[in-house]
């Protein structure tokens, strides 16, 4: 009996997901569900007997279920319910994510349709709970081109934009180039929304933050996402974002004052801690390039020895030499003029 419960819920979440979303292939469902693909097929087939009609979507590259097929509405269970209303209230409703703002609104009416034993038991909880994000980038004067890049990504038309990267100070002309940039995904990632596509004036993929845009508006020439784009290959192993040529293995020792708080963070998918007899940790990872996380370890001030790569060690020690430098009142220009 457990089994057929088991199998039952693995196919109500299975109609669930290819329902809610395309790409969700044998291959994929089999991962998610931690079975074997025949598995997958013999549920499929089980749809098939009970009359859901399912068809392979192929531009989704997965199962789908025809669009005028309504399923019963959704039960929640009360951890469903208390996780989703506390993300999208608590996230949406105080603009912690710029333009989430509408996941308040959404889950104010899912709110209305909970039974109502079920909504007093979340309204018991929700009211003590709190999510409080970093502070993110302000939204002030992007809305427009979340929206482009958002209608782009739907209609997979182009957009002709013109861009300030950070070094357009030194070369303004490249802030005056009009291009064409095919946007793959939105992300949200430290603090800021953006644009990952293929940039066509530098014949790449690029990641572009919204606040940099100048100017961003709609073509008519179509463009195709590649299948084999993934994000995660996209950003490899960089610390964050900034993706490097170079792989290095990192090696940094935390006295024990910041060891358990290091210890107890998840920083790197690769990362290794290895606890010392006196209370200090050695942190181990692999980045593809040092541009991100050398700002990181300068954070930690004395507590943080970088003990490997070589050109890591070089890097933190003269950036430290130089902010050194400016506390050194015989250089600091500002004390002088203070002083006349």
């Amino acid at each position: 009996m457990a089994g057929d419960y088991r199998r039952i819920h693995r196919l109500l979440e299975l109609i669930t997901l290819i329902q809610s979303a395309p790409g969700w292939n044998v291959r994929r469902l089999a991962a998610h569900f931690d079975v074997a693909e025949r598995s997958i097929y013999r549920d499929l087939g089980v749809l098939d007997q009970i009359g859901i009609p399912y068809y392979f979507d192929e531009q989704g590259k997965g199962y789908r279920i025809r669009g005028d097929y309504f399923l019963a509405p959704v039960e929640l269970t009360l951890d469903e319910a208390i996780a989703l209303i506390a993300l999208t209230r608590h996230v949406g409703e105080k603009q912690q994510i710029p333009f989430m703002a509408p996941a308040a609104k959404a889950v104010a009416k899912l709110r209305g349709q909970l039974p109502s034993k079920l909504r007093a038991a979340v309204e018991k909880v929700d009211g003590h709970m709190d999510i409080h994000l970093a502070a993110a980038a302000s939204a002030d004067g992007i809305a427009d081109v979340y929206e482009q890049v958002r209608c782009a990504i739907a209609t997979r038309c182009a957009l002709r934009c013109q861009y300030e990267s950070l070094g357009a100070k030194d070369q303004p002309q490249r802030a005056q180039e009009l291009f064409l940039f095919r946007p793959y995904r939105l992300l949200f990632s430290q603090r800021a929304w953006y644009a990952i596509g293929y940039h066509c004036g530098r014949n790449e993929v690029r990641k572009l933050k919204l606040q940099r845009f100048t100017c961003c508006e709609p073509t008519d020439e179509p463009y195709k996402i590649p299948d084999d784009f993934s994000l995660d290959d996209h950003l490899g192993q960089a610390w964050r974002m900034i993706r490097g040529s170079d792989r290095h293995a990192v090696e940094l020792w935390f006295s024990p004052e910041f060891a358990e708080t290091i210890a107890d963070t998840h920083w790197h998918s690769t990362q290794r801690i290895d606890w010392q007899d006196d209370g200090s940790i050695l942190f181990h990872c692999e980045v593809d390039g040092l541009d991100e996380i050398v700002w990181w370890i300068l954070g930690m001030g004395p507590h943080c020895v970088v003990r490997k790569p070589k050109a890591l060690v070089q890097r933190v020690r003269a950036l430290t030499e130089q902010a050194a430098a400016l506390y050194r009142p015989q250089t600091r220009t500002i004390d002088r003029q203070s002083a006349s």
